[in-house]
C-alpha cells in the first residue's frame, strides 16, 4: 500500500486519489466520491463507492476535502469507516480499489466485505 496523503477520518493513497481523479474528469462533470456500507457480502457488511453529485450532500454527512474532489460518508457508515484507507491497484489479478479499514475484526478474501 502506498502513503496516504493526509490523516483524515477516510483517508486515501496517492495512487487512489489520482485514480478518482481521472474517474471524474472521464465524467467531465463535477462529482463527489460517496462512500458507505450496507448489509449482505461474505462477511456480513459491504463497502459502497459511488459517484454523485454535489448537490447530493446532506447537512448530516461527513465531507473530506481533497484536491480536485470531496468524499462523503453518512454518519451510521462513518462509524465503521472511520480510519479507512482508500488504496488503488493496477494489478491485473486482484486490482482495483482496496479497503484497508482498522474496524474491521474479519474480511472476506476479495476485500469487499467485512464483519466488526
Amino acid at each position: 500500500m502506498t502513503q496516504a496523503t493526509q490523516q483524515r477520518g477516510i483517508q486515501m493513497t496517492d495512487t487512489a486519489q489520482q485514480q478518482i481523479i481521472r474517474l471524474c474528469q472521464a465524467r467531465g462533470e463535477e462529482l463527489c466520491l460517496r462512500l458507505g456500507i450496507k448489509g449482505g457480502g461474505c462477511s456480513g457488511l459491504s463497502y459502497s463507492m459511488n459517484f454523485e453529485s454535489p448537490d447530493s450532500i446532506s447537512e448530516r454527512d461527513e465531507v473530506f476535502d481533497y484536491d480536485g474532489f470531496k468524499v462523503v460518508c453518512d454518519p451510521k457508515s462513518l462509524l465503521y469507516l472511520y480510519g479507512l484507507t482508500l488504496d488503488y491497484s493496477e494489478a491485473l489479478i486482484g486490482g482495483g480499489f482496496k479497503f484497508a479499514n482498522p474496524n474491521a475484526t474479519h474480511s472476506c478474501s476479495c476485500g469487499q466485505s467485512f464483519a466488526t
